[in-house]
């Protein structure tokens, strides 16, 4: 693996990481932009890109699950679990492979549902991509940190981790870059013993019996009318790490941000906002009025 070494993490990490501890529970609101074609009902209230295509938004609420390599370990996870040897700014939430968000997750697909409710069509040639690793598409995940009376918007990339994670070395690559070592002294021999696949599997040993049954539920969308596969049903609980129809629609999403919003409403006399800016190690000048680099990260104070 390639990992930056070092132990600076972003300068918002450690606040937003507090805001977010303070919530009853981690919840966001994640944007996505939607590709559909400009025949479908829904394209009415959309932009049109061209080549017979529409962008409409689409948003809902998911759960936080920490950042990636960092994830708070549930005491009742028996998952095999990676050595704690990376730190990251990475955003994770897990999702079901069938979701209709699958094909925004990756930017470039157009979404044409199957009448069976998947989040693709079955004939569509994009359905094979959709259910592997990858993705790239542009996201905004909102949280709202009621005791702090903190707005955080992060906004960056979506990347999908499926069962093909560990050949999937475009994308994990890519992760790569952005995570840091904790003890760059022994990072080589440390990474040897780390692996996606077991990343994704904790994950999912992270969640409850019953969340993991989530992932035998019926297709999301699909009309009640229309039959289902043997096996599939509402209100399962699944013990099994590897339970095979709960594990082949189970997916980590990892959120790469590149812009972090921090508007502080605490003080309805004195409202404060931060624009965080990734620059990478290089850093460079500051490109806002203001503003200063600090571990890879432009900040810079405007009005809310």
């Amino acid at each position: 693996m390639s990992s930056s070494s070092g132990t600076n993490g972003a300068p918002w990490r450690t606040l937003f990481l507090e805001h977010v501890g303070s919530m009853k529970s981690p919840e966001f609101v994640l944007s996505t932009i939607r590709k559909v074609p400009s025949s479908s009902p829904s394209a009415s209230y959309g932009i049109k890109v061209g080549d017979g295509y529409t962008h409409i938004p689409r948003a809902r609420t998911c759960v936080f699950r920490g950042m990636l390599a960092n994830m708070d370990v549930n005491p009742k996870n028996d998952a095999p679990l990676n050595p704690q040897i990376f730190d990251s700014e990475l955003l994770t939430f897990t999702t079901d492979v069938r979701m209709d968000k699958m094909p925004e997750l990756w930017g470039d697909v157009p979404a044409v549902p199957s009448k069976g409710g998947n989040a693709f069509s079955d004939d569509d040639d994009d359905s094979g991509k959709l259910q592997g690793t990858g993705g790239g598409g542009p996201v905004e995940a909102v949280f709202w940190a009621h005791e702090p009376a903190v707005q955080w918007r992060v906004r960056g990339r979506a990347y999908v981790l499926g069962p093909d994670v560990d050949e999937a070395n475009e994308t994990t690559e890519l992760l790569q870059g952005r995570m840091r070592t904790r003890n760059s002294q022994h990072a080589t021999k440390q990474e040897a013993g780390w692996s996606w696949s077991r990343e994704v599997t904790a994950h999912f040993g992270n969640c409850a019996p019953g969340m993991r049954g989530s992932f035998k539920n019926p297709p999301p969308g699909r009309p009640v009318s229309l039959p289902i596969d043997d096996g599939l049903a509402l209100g399962q609980k699944v013990t099994d790490l590897n339970d095979e129809i709960a594990r082949k629609n189970f997916r980590v999403v990892v959120i790469v941000p590149e812009e972090v919003d921090r508007c502080d409403l605490s003080d309805p006399s004195r409202a404060r906002r931060w624009i965080y800016r990734f620059v990478g190690e290089k850093g460079g000048e500051p490109e806002y009025p203001g503003g200063h680099v600090e571990d890879g990260w432009e900040k810079v104070e405007t009005w809310p």
